[in-house]
């Protein structure tokens, strides 16, 4: 939906809520869910759609009948499509995803090949005028980088996704740009480690490798990288690791870096207690990965790679930790408990001001963890989970619907 013409912010909900992997998983949650929620929260307006575009769909919609179809059924309901979840690969629901979520990885060609047909999707069906976005694995996991060579080689796949996203620009004058997205324990981890791959990586080397592929000089590849490469900035991930949002944005923002899109949600917080680390078995589960960060009274911040190792290690611990941070992607709405808090206070009014004042934003509501909640937390359906979400945000913007 539109929050605002000028500057023209966009907001919509990321669609990796929902199970399945083909084209018809995803429309029919686009028919039963999606315009439900738009019915609740814009009636009768057009409704913006973060698709999750899977590996076998995006294949499945190489077919130009199958993509003019879904443009038609697009209309059809008064919806479009401006922004791709293009970080699960495969299989995200129902069954063990964890570190799997991160493969391919940007080492791999087909990650590279499953973008550049996720960016040919979105030019085909985005409105005139438009740019899009695609958020996509923060590199690779970060024990799976051992190398220079291998952190050469995501530099490579991913310079040739931007000539790729450079040419759609040339030939449909559609603008998309792809958002890495820095997540605990991966090679993108901090706002500091993605500002210095993007300065050290990105920007030199990379720069170089556009330069030499396309014929033109450094300065004109720098503009196409810095147009076309950015980060997706998930507020979940980064309060995760303790970080003020408002610095971080502004971190980026001083180097240059694009802010593709906005992932809007909050992750786990409880202080350091056994009450509360009962309260935290809850959250345990098989399908996703979530990793703990504790801050320490001195500030130290450590980390362990999933809850259920963090519940077995810490009463064994001496060390006197503050608070407890878990990535586990609660609802923006959830005020928390006694014993069972969240991050949403690093939503501050400065962070919301400062996403209103970019000239243009992608903002997306991802709580992907519907399914996989407690009961408690949970709300009666996912669309009226889905609707506290929209409303939540919208009494934060002065919203021009």
């Amino acid at each position: 939906m539109i929050l605002s013409k000028n500057p023209r912010i966009d907001l919509t909900y990321c669609m990796n809520v929902h199970p399945g992997r083909s084209w018809e998983d995803q429309r029919r949650a686009v028919e039963e869910t999606a315009m439900r929620v738009r019915e609740s929260v814009a009636p009768g307006k057009p409704f913006g759609l973060g698709l999750r575009i899977a590996n076998r769909a995006s294949v499945e919609l190489e077919k130009e009948e199958k993509r003019a179809e879904a443009a038609e059924f697009f209309r059809e309901n008064n919806c479009y499509p401006f922004t791709i979840n293009g970080f699960p690969y495969d299989h995200f629901h129902g069954t063990m995803v964890k570190e799997k979520v991160y493969l391919p990885d940007w080492q791999r060609e087909n990650r590279r090949y499953y973008t550049c047909r996720l960016a040919e999707l979105l030019a085909f069906w985005l409105p005139e005028g438009m740019e899009g976005s695609i958020s996509t694995v923060p590199g690779s996991y970060k024990e799976w980088i051992q190398s220079k060579d291998e952190v050469s080689a995501m530099v490579s796949n991913l310079i040739e996704t931007v000539l790729v996203l450079d040419e759609i620009r040339d030939r449909t004058g559609r603008e998309i740009h792809l958002g890495l997205e820095p997540e605990p324990d991966c090679f993108l981890e901090t706002t500091e480690e993605t500002v210095r791959f993007f300065e050290n990586e990105l920007f030199q080397s990379g720069v170089g490798m556009l330069a030499t592929r396309k014929g033109v000089s450094k300065s004109e590849a720098e503009t196409i990288v810095r147009r076309h490469l950015g980060v997706c900035f998930d507020t979940c991930h980064l309060a995760l690791q303790f970080e003020d949002l408002a610095e971080s944005w502004k971190k980026l923002k001083s180097a240059g870096i694009r802010i593709s899109k906005v992932q809007l949600s909050n992750a786990l917080e409880v202080r350091s207690e056994k009450e509360s680390w009962e309260r935290l078995k809850d959250f345990v589960e098989p399908v996703y990965l979530h990793q703990v960060k504790g801050q320490k009274r001195n500030g130290e911040i450590v980390g362990w790679s999933d809850l259920s190792d963090a519940l077995a290690e810490l009463p064994k611990l001496e060390e006197d930790f503050e608070r407890l941070r878990v990535h586990f992607h609660i609802p923006l709405f959830f005020e928390g408990t006694e014993k069972l808090g969240t991050t949403q206070p690093s939503l501050t009014p400065e962070f919301f001001k400062l996403l209103q004042n970019e000239k243009s934003l992608h903002l997306e509501i991802e709580t992907y963890t519907y399914d996989v909640l407690p009961e408690s937390i949970r709300s009666a359906t996912l669309v009226e989970s889905v609707r506290k979400e929209y409303e939540w945000v919208l009494e934060r913007f002065d919203a021009t619907i």
